[in-house]
Formats: C-alpha cells, structure tokens, sequence
C-alpha cells in the first residue's frame, strides 16, 4: 500500500512497481488507512509524512505510522519524505518504522529499501516463530537455561509436563537451536496408535504388508534421518510397542513391515508426557531400560498457575494476536481483567488461556478488556493440585471461587462462606486478594 497525497507520486510507485510484486494500492487520503488495512493482507506500506497541514510538519506521518502499528504491529512500514523533515524521518524509526526514503528518490534505491524491509520483515518473522515459548519467571527461565546447554548436544530428552503447558513447544524449540536444525523435524503423537499403526507409521512398510499396504511406505522414524523425531504422549504405550521401539533405539535401525533389511538410521529422538516421572517407573506399565534410553535428561514445563506473571506476559501476547487476526483495534488488558487471571489457577494451562484470550477478543466490544470480558473455560476442572493440601491455600481458593460466584459482592460471598463481611476483609488482606 502506497498512501501519499500527491498523485504524481502514486502513479510513479504503481509504475515502479507494477512488474515486480503482486498488487500495489494506492491511496491519497490517510484516513482510509485502517479499512483498507482491514480489507486487505499488504506485505509492506509506504507512508508519507506530509498531508493536509499547511506546516508540512510531518506530525501527521508519524501519526499515521503509530495507527498502523496499533493495528498491525507487525507490518513493516516506510516512510516517504522531504529532505527537510529528515530528522522527523529518524524519529519515526523510533517509533517502528523500518526505513525512510528522501523525495524525489532514485528508483533502484526505492526498489532496494523496499527489498531489504522485506528481507528484514522476513528474519523477524523466522525469529518470532522460534521465540513462542515465552516467559519471564523464575522456573521459565531456567527451563530456557536448559534448553540453551542442551540443545546442541545429541542427547535424548523427556519432556514432563501437565496438558496445556507446551511441550511440543519446547520440543520443536531444542530442534531448532540444536545442530540438527537444516533436516527434518518430525513430530508423531504415538498415544493414539494402535499397534499395526504404530510399526506402519514409525518403521514404514512394504507393499502388501498387510490388507490396506497398497504401496511402499516410508515410515516417520526414516523420514527424521538426520533430524529430530519428537514421540508425543510416550506414556500411552504399550508395552509391546514400548518393546519394539526399544530395539530401535539400540541398534539404530529400523527394519520396515513386510522387509527383511534394516535401514540404518541416525536421529536425535525427544519425548513427552503429561505422566509423572514416577508413575512411568511402574514397570508393569512402562520399562525401565526404554525410560533410561529415552531420558538422558529431563525437561519439566512448570504449569501456568505456578509462572507467576507470565499469565499477564503470555495474555498480552495472544491479544495481539488475535486481535490482527480478527482486524480487531488494539485492545488493551484492564485492571480488572488482569486480577481475573492472576487468581484463576488455569487447569488447562496456556493452552486454556490462548482459548480464553480468543473469545475475549473476538467478542469484544471496547478497546480495553475487563473482568467480564474473561470467560474461563467449563471444559476445564480445578486441579487438585499439591498446593491445595495446604490449609491457607484451600481458604484462598474457596474465597476466590465464591467471590468469583458472586461477581465480587463481599455481602454474598460473606454470606455464602458463613462468616462476617469483616472477617471477609480480614481474610482478603491475609491472602492478598
């Protein structure tokens, strides 16, 4: 999109670049900005810095770049300037702008400014996919030290962790800071295999194998060669399939249904589970030597009730994103909204949050999300938690809830708990409610 007042200019970009890219729009009134930006997936805009105003102060550029980044904040945007407004043009880079071009400009030095936003945009957009996992608290960032000293390593990993908390996430981040990152990344969920489909899909098979091998298949664990084959849900197994994968694991090869001759083959294997540690040491449930094979370290994601104000941090990073993805104002997390999810202890994790996030976005009707906005979710039920066998913690909880009930009415909640609104109070400011 190319927004400038002047039509000269417009006619000399579609020009420009007419041949070179998909579509160009063109627009000479920056009101129209944000529908068309709601109408439309632009790559890259030009913005000029000068409209209406008689001053030609450039005010009315930079506050146009900082509408745009509100509703895109991931779009790259130029700016298209005189030579006197330069140090407006540096201010702008200050406040998002990728780059700045000087009127009138050499056509190959647009052309290459253009190239260069985009490759630019391109590597930031590669970065973020690497940085989903987020997290400022104490137990993240030591998971994220560990992720650092071993991804680079060949080590097998046990991913340990509740539903919701990210495991494919930190999987799919060790492979791709280790040194296997250039082949292939290959993720199986091996808790919903039956044991056919588990040899067809992790070994392969030869045609005529068995009634439905119409053809030659290559299995998962050939297909990681090289790479890095993520097991998901490894605590579902069966013992013979545990038996099976084992052998695997110790000879390196892989040996495919209906053939007689092994394939050597070289992975970096990592695993996950929401099972404890503990309960897969049963070994009528699950073999010791395949624990030891598969678990050279173990990584364990903390659950969200326990990251502190990663809640708020992860909260604020999924309203950005749903918001450009329902071309949605940016919306912004209220007080009441924040002490909403700070006190809910999120059965379902991140993942229940992400779903949380969405709805609230997608039904949202001011620019600032509050308390009611937050509808949590009846799919999910409170854990019971190692916490909650603390006394103080079971007194919180019920506070939480029942306030919660009774959409903060002390009277109600006084009354539902069988105590005075005073010793209410008192009770609230022992447990920083």
């Amino acid at each position: 999109m190319v927004v400038d007042d002047d039509p000269d200019v417009l006619t000399a970009v579609r020009l420009l670049l007419k041949t070179r890219v998909k579509e160009v729009v063109t627009e000479k009134n920056p009101d129209n900005i944000l529908p068309l930006l709601s109408e439309n997936k632009f790559d890259l805009v030009l913005l000029d810095m000068n409209y209406r105003s008689a001053l030609n102060t450039g005010n009315e550029g930079v506050y146009w770049l900082s509408r745009i980044l509100s509703f895109r904040p991931q779009l790259p945007v130029i700016m298209i300037t005189a030579y006197g407004d330069i140090d407006l043009a540096i201010t702008s880079l200050k406040k998002g702008a990728v780059d700045f071009v000087v009127k009138p400009w050499q056509n190959n030095k647009l052309i290459s400014v253009i190239e260069e936003a985009l490759k630019t945009h391109k590597k930031k957009e590669k970065r973020s996919g690497r940085d989903e996992l987020i997290g400022e608290s104490d137990l993240m960032c030591e998971l994220f030290h560990k992720i650092e000293k071993i991804a680079p390593t060949d080590a097998n990993i046990l991913i340990l962790g509740e539903n919701g908390t990210g495991k494919d996430l930190v999987a799919k981040s060790i492979h791709q800071h280790s040194l296997r990152n250039g082949y292939p990344y290959i993720k199986v969920d091996v808790g919903a295999l039956t044991d056919t489909l588990f040899e067809s899909e992790l070994f392969g098979h030869k045609k005529g194998a068995f009634t439905d091998a119409r053809e030659d298949r290559e299995g998962r664990i050939i297909a990681a060669n090289h790479g890095t084959l993520f097991l998901d849900e490894i605590g579902n197994i069966s013992l013979q399939q545990q038996a099976k994968l084992l052998s695997v694991l110790q000879n390196r090869q892989v040996t495919k249904l209906g053939s007689n001759e092994p394939v050597a083959v070289d992975i970096r294997l990592l695993c996950a589970t929401n099972a404890p540690l503990q309960e897969l040491a049963n070994e009528n449930r699950f073999r010791k030597d395949l624990i030891y094979r598969i678990n050279t370290v173990e990584l364990i994601i903390p659950p969200l009730r326990k990251r502190g104000n990663d809640i708020i941090l992860l909260a604020e990073r999924f309203i950005k994103m749903y918001a450009e993805k329902y071309s949605k104002y940016t919306l912004e997390l209220g007080d009441s909204a924040r002490e909403k999810l700070k006190h809910y202890p999120f059965p379902g994790n991140v993942r229940e949050l992400q779903y949380i996030i969405e709805r609230a976005v997608v039904m949202s009707e001011q620019l600032v999300l509050e308390s009611k906005d937050i509808v949590f979710s009846p799919i999910e039920s409170r854990p019971a938690v190692e916490d909650d066998l603390n006394l103080n913690a079971v007194e919180k909880n019920a506070i939480l809830r029942v306030i919660e009930k009774h959409n903060g009415n002390i009277s109600r909640a006084a009354k539902e708990l069988g105590i005075t609104r005073t010793s209410l109070y008192r009770r609230l400011s022992k447990h920083d409610i």
